[in-house]
């Protein structure tokens, strides 16, 4: 099965966010990807909340929700939370949205927070428990399960609002199915988690998109306020304690919202620091109607708060739980690492941190300070590479290494032609100082024409300019990078070629010349010794004509 939440792959952008807002660090990267560690996360929620890139992604089962539907036995628990989704409109009118989505019926989730709270003031009234921890949230039960779990047996043995109103409808309307619908991403882990109650649960993000596949609007209305809806109170900061009918000579009664406020007094009781007290935990800040995925502006946030107090009655709602209300919880083994201060150093020292004042503790990895990221180095959850100070450093001395040590003239000017960087090699060359070259017009030492043409989008790539100044021959090439809005040049000096090339030119139009008049010579010669034979070829045939003749007086006569 998909895990509630997770990351989608390729997605991820390293900018290592999520690893800084998660409050558990259950964020593992490696090769590029930030993935959720499934094993330690507590679906809180704040990574998909504050991922910038959309990587994170609630896990869609609105299909199950159809399959479902379509049985016509399909019941809705609506969390009380609802005024976070829908700030203009009220519960009936919400109802009405739903039962023409198909649900059979619905009923609000806060009736199962009645049953709930009674059960706490039972606790309470027994004082068999030191610290009571309430167990609403999910994401809390996770955590102490997972990352406290000596703090268990504190949690309150009581099913949560969720459960115990999907066991009072399956009660009520024996064999039909429950669908929670709520701000929570950790409801679905406690639906898979706990079979037999809710049979789904729902995002009001999913509930949204079910909505408007059939173009079912929710009505706007005023706030109702029955006289029986007290438990409405449980989505805000505090709201499981202002139902509950709390005894002033029993327990301190405390409430906190948001991983931060709730992680500290979770350390505050590990420490011993606690006793005797009731403790309202709810992950998000501003407990439910704060929840991770609700499709809402940030100011409805105050709206929805305001309008849940005024929907709720002075009463409980009218219900009796037959049911078992009994939850059993399950610590995880403590696997917590130590690790010894050499095996963190050599982690430190291979990303450059030597002394204490190497450690920026940015937090920039995502991580508090840079010896806890090198324990998530130990643990294979971070790679060295996350330390942008150590790779920025890395990348600046790489960068500066090549531009002082190249043999190649480096020139940097912005797009008015001042220049911003001229490094060793060229300034030698031009036999100036980089200090007196920087911010000084290019024209001063190269043509300024190259630099506007490039400028102007033409390509300039290995072009031979004699710079008359310096009595130089220089092979230029020019790039200009629009984002940083500067001309990027390296000169290389052809100086000695290009005076080689003169020189092979020369001989070779020398070597021309007197092959053209040894060949004049030779012709001419030739042409003479032509005409010479030609005479005497001549006077050869005469003096043996007149031979034969005088051999043989008829020759010829025939």
């Amino acid at each position: 099965m998909i895990a509630p939440l997770y990351t989608r792959e390729n997605d991820c952008r390293s900018c290592y966010k999520c690893i800084r807002h998660c409050p558990t660090k259950s964020i593992s990267f490696k090769d590029g990807q930030a993935r959720i560690i499934t094993g330690e996360c507590v679906l809180c929620g704040t990574c998909y909340v504050v991922c910038p890139q959309g990587a994170k992604a609630i896990r869609d089962d609105k299909e199950k929700a159809k399959q479902l539907l379509s049985s016509g036995n399909c019941y809705a628990s609506l969390a009380p939370s609802y005024l976070s989704e829908f700030p203009n409109s009220n519960f009936p009118k919400v109802k009405k949205a739903l039962l023409e989505l198909g649900f059979a019926g619905v009923e609000e989730t806060a009736v199962g927070a009645t049953i709930v709270k009674r059960e706490y003031d039972k606790l309470c009234e027994q004082k068999q428990m030191d610290v009571i921890l309430s167990t609403c949230c999910h994401s809390i039960n996770t955590l102490i399960e997972k990352h406290h779990p000596s703090l268990t047996k504190c949690l309150a043995p009581v099913l949560s609002p969720m459960q115990a109103h999907a066991q009072h409808l399956k009660e009520e309307h024996p064999g039909c199915t429950v669908i929670f619908l709520g701000p929570c991403i950790a409801k679905k882990d406690e639906v898979d988690k706990y079979p037999g109650y809710d049979d789904l649960a729902l995002t009001f993000l999913e509930l949204e998109d079910l909505l408007e596949e059939k173009g079912i609007k929710v009505e706007e209305a005023e706030v109702e306020t029955p006289a029986q809806s007290k438990a409405r109170l449980f989505p805000s900061e505090g709201g499981v304690l202002a139902t509950m009918e709390k005894n002033p000579d029993g327990y301190d009664y405390l409430a906190f919202s948001g991983m931060e406020d709730c992680q500290a007094a979770i350390e505050a009781l590990e420490r011993g620091e606690i006793h005797h007290a009731f403790i309202e935990l709810s992950a998000c800040r501003g407990s439910c109607l704060n929840g991770p995925a609700i499709r809402r502006k940030k100011e409805s946030a105050v709206l929805s708060l305001v309008k849940t107090r005024h929907s709720a009655g002075k009463e409980d709602f009218a219900v009796t739980e037959k049911g078992k209300l009994d939850k059993e919880f399950h610590p995880a083994e403590e696997k917590k690492h130590v690790y010894s201060d050499a095996a963190i150093e050599n982690v430190l020292h291979a990303i450059g941190k030597y002394d204490k004042k190497d450690e920026l503790n940015c937090a920039s990895c995502g991580y508090p300070t840079c010896r806890d990221k090198a324990k998530a180095v130990l643990d294979g959850k971070a790679s060295l590479e996350m330390c942008l100070p150590y790779l920025s450093e890395k990348a600046s001395s790489f960068g500066n290494d090549i531009v002082e040590n190249t043999p190649n003239g480096i020139i940097v000017v912005n797009d008015d032609f001042t220049v911003q960087l001229i490094n060793p090699a060229l300034a030698s060359l031009l036999k100036v100082s980089p200090s007196e070259a920087i911010g000084q017009s290019v024209e001063n030492f190269i043509d300024l024409s190259y630099f506007a043409l490039c400028l102007a989008g033409e390509s300039i790539r290995n072009k031979h300019i004699h710079l008359e100044k310096y009595d130089l021959y220089v092979e230029l090439s020019l790039v200009h990078d629009e984002k940083y809005h500067i001309i990027i040049g390296t000169v290389r000096d052809r100086t000695q070629t290009h005076l080689e090339h003169e020189k092979q030119v020369h001989d070779a139009k020398a070597t021309a010349e007197i092959t053209k008049d040894v060949i004049e010579k030779n012709m001419r010669a030739v042409q003479e010794i032509a005409q010479l034979l030609g005479e005497s070829a001549a006077n050869t045939k005469i003096a043996l004509t007149n031979l034969q003749r005088t051999i043989d007086p008829d020759h010829g006569k025939k």
